[in-house]
């Protein structure tokens, strides 16, 4: 699904300050939501992955970055989950850009130096199969 950034942010609960290239909030359930885009992608490992990117990479004197500093302190010193809002281009030909979501995903800062940053995120455990466990164990302990 093709979102603007507002309404993939809001899918979260929350609101970027900067409307046209925000690139973080902080939902109302605590969580960081985090606009991220595709080239900084990887798969360090089986059921991660991972995001990993520079503020360095933008002017230094950016509000959006900036912020996005804050919001990255705050979650990793407050041990916040990162939700993903991706970005890319909805048409090669024209700088527009369009967002999804991935409600599936969890992510963790597994590393902040107030530069250089790492999120790794997995898929939140499916409720059907938690509770599947559950009854499984108690059936045999009958």
């Amino acid at each position: 699904m093709n979102l603007t950034l507002i309404d993939a942010f809001r899918k979260f609960g929350a609101l970027p300050k900067y409307r046209l290239r925000g690139l973080s909030a902080i939902a109302a359930d605590g969580a960081m939501v985090l606009s991220c885009s595709e080239q900084h992608f990887g798969n360090p490992s089986r059921g991660v992955l991972r995001y990993e990117d520079k503020l360095s990479r933008e002017p230094e004197d950016s509000k959006v970055i900036g912020l996005l500093g804050q919001h990255l302190t705050l979650a990793r010193d407050g041990a916040l989950p990162v939700r993903m809002v991706v970005a890319f281009r909805a048409d090669v030909q024209t700088t527009t850009r369009s967002y999804h979501v991935r409600p599936d995903l969890i992510g963790k800062i597994v590393m902040f130096d107030g530069d250089h940053f790492i999120i790794d995120f997995t898929r939140l455990p499916e409720v059907g199969q938690a509770t599947g466990s559950k009854r499984r164990k108690s059936s045999r302990m009958s």
